[in-house]
């Protein structure tokens, strides 16, 4: 006798804890189902335990360079063991918030291997057996891992991906980053700080490629100051892996081949998503392995649902919660409650954030993208150093930047690379969702000293009123 449910929410993550959470709220008897830990890669193998180790990489950046800042500080040594037990420390902490959620939230978790049978039933592997549930409404928020290359298949020992790379065996010497996305760039980041030789290889022209193309520039100018070595428009043709390192084949832009040498290499190309062999080949329409859903998460198949990772991008954990929350309350208006009244996700409205150092934040369209997409445009940017708290801070390095529609003033994108723009970013966002214009912008007050008036004198500077350059 299958057990039966509102909903049943296949995989923990950001996104299907979230949605979980939301579908009890709303009075939804909601049963979870989970292979691995609760929380999913973002909160044990991702978002969270990466911010940990890039913390203690900060402190340890500030403390070699405490005499900037008129302090002293001798003999200071990296642990990276102590580094990572803390991070994983960090990670279990939150693993055990989401056990709690699940408990006040009254949410039945099945810890098992789930697999559909229908649009609206499954079951699932467990130590124990095999169980069989049912509900009215099925969410799928499987997730994602890491795209592995064909000639350097990771082997947590030379080959890493960035589970590896959360919990090294040693500390590289000489590491080689393949792909410069939001993930490759933060670890190499983290191991530069931490003292390896870093080298970063990105087939495109570019570092973090889908930034605005001013953040780019900065960014690699930056890296290659704190010495890591930037090779934009090349790949990686082949790794031979020996005992004591690897030895990698580079193309560069100019074509000739070089034969390097390093100890380890981390694979950052991007993600697969995790929906084979789960019952969907008939239940939902798929693109490359990303099921294929409506603004609100609905597959072609009734009561069959997808978001986060296994959907179309952007890949990211804060938009697989906002899609969690929205398929709970469309799922909930379906079984009845007049109440609820879910929005559909808009894109463009999604911020984007790496963590390396400088830190990247952005929200909207790139000044490129909107040009391409017939906007006429003003663009406004403002300097780090030319704030007071920048400054103050030590972190005089970065800029703002902002595009405007220049025929209504409409919000179109905003650009930051520097000190905490990941924190600085959420301004930009919810004046995008409001459908702010400069005139809102110029009108509202930020305190001082803050980073945040660089947010106000870049839409300042996009009219031709800034005040401090």
């Amino acid at each position: 006798m299958a057990e039966k449910y509102d909903l049943i929410v296949l995989g923990s993550g950001p996104g299907g804890y979230v949605a979980a959470i939301r579908a009890a709220q709303l009075g939804l008897k909601v049963a979870i189902v989970e292979r691995e830990l609760l929380g999913g890669i973002c909160l044990n193998w991702g978002c969270i335990p990466t911010k940990a180790l890039l913390r203690s990489a900060e402190i340890f950046h500030y403390l070699q360079n405490a005499g900037d800042y008129g302090l002293k500080a001798k003999e200071i040594e990296a642990d990276l063991d102590a580094v990572v037990k803390r991070s994983r420390g960090v990670a279990k902490q939150l693993n055990q918030g989401v056990t709690h959620l699940m408990k006040k939230n009254k949410i039945t978790v099945h810890m098992g291997e789930g697999r559909l049978t229908g649009p609206t039933a499954l079951t699932v592997e467990t130590d124990k057996g095999e169980q069989k549930l049912e509900a009215k409404h099925i969410i799928v928020a499987t997730g994602a891992r890491a795209r592995e290359l064909p000639f350097a298949k990771s082997d947590g020992d030379r080959i890493w991906t960035y589970r590896h790379a959360m919990t090294p065996k040693e500390m590289p010497s000489k590491l080689l980053v393949i792909g410069s996305g939001a993930i490759g760039i933060e670890f190499a980041s983290f191991y530069n700080d931490m003292g390896a030789e870093v080298t970063v290889v990105e087939m495109l022209d570019r570092v973090v490629p889908v930034e605005d193309e001013e953040v780019s520039a900065f960014l690699q100018k930056s890296l290659t100051k704190q010495g890591i070595a930037i090779k934009t428009g090349a790949g990686v043709e082949d790794i031979k892996v020996a005992a004591k390192g690897v030895t990698a084949r580079i193309k560069g832009k100019d074509g000739k081949v070089e034969t390097a040498e390093f100890s380890h290499v981390i694979v950052a190309v991007g993600i697969v998503p995790n929906t084979e062999d789960i019952g969907l080949e008939k239940l939902a329409e798929m693109d490359r392995g990303f099921i294929q859903i409506d603004p609100y998460g609905r597959t072609k198949s009734k009561g069959l649902w997808a978001i986060g990772d296994c959907t179309p991008g952007p890949w990211l954990a804060h938009k697989a919660s906002h899609e969690g929350v929205t398929a709970a309350e469309a799922i909930a208006q379906e079984l009845g409650n007049e109440e609820v009244a879910p929005h559909a996700l808009d894109r463009d409205n999604i911020p984007g954030c790496t963590y390396c150092h400088p830190q990247i934040a952005s929200v909207g369209l790139t000044e490129v993208k909107a040009k391409e997409a017939g906007y006429e445009v003003r663009v406004g940017s403002f300097p780090f150093i030319g704030n007071g708290k920048a400054i103050a801070l030590g972190e005089a390095e970065g800029f703002v930047k902002t595009v405007f529609d220049a025929k209504t003033g409409e919000l179109l994108g905003a650009h930051m690379i520097g000190a905490e723009v990941t924190e600085l970013i959420q301004g930009y966002t919810v004046g995008k969702v409001l459908e702010t214009t400069e005139a809102e912008l110029i009108q509202t007050v930020f305190p001082h000293p803050t980073l945040s008036e660089m947010m106000h004198e870049s839409v300042l500077a996009a009219y031709g009123r800034t005040l401090h350059m």
